[in-house]
């Protein structure tokens, strides 16, 4: 189950983040999402748990608890939006 997790402290490394959630389970991946531009994190990330039921073990507990002092948004992660061309939808040849 892929798991969306908002709000992180900038400072959190990957490592910190897949911590969090261990001991619920096992943890495939946590990735904490990062600025192409800056190198900075953008205060949010996702975590990968192969076990659907301690992955929502998971959400539950830590939806709302603080990690270095700022109160994590946790809950599955929706599927990504799908993306238009470059040029978008209103580029039409003519």
């Amino acid at each position: 189950m892929r798991i969306y997790v908002g709000n992180l402290p900038y400072q959190l490394s990957d490592d910190e983040l897949r911590q969090a959630f261990q001991p619920y389970g096992d943890v495939s991946s946590a990735t904490v999402v990062m600025d192409r531009e800056t190198g900075r994190s953008k205060g949010f990330g996702f975590v990968e748990m192969p076990d659907r039921a301690q992955a929502e073990q998971a959400i539950r507990d830590l939806d709302g608890r603080a990690l270095k002092g700022r109160t994590m948004r946790v809950n599955e992660a929706r599927p990504r939006p799908e993306r238009r061309d470059f040029q978008g939808p209103r580029h039409r040849p003519f």
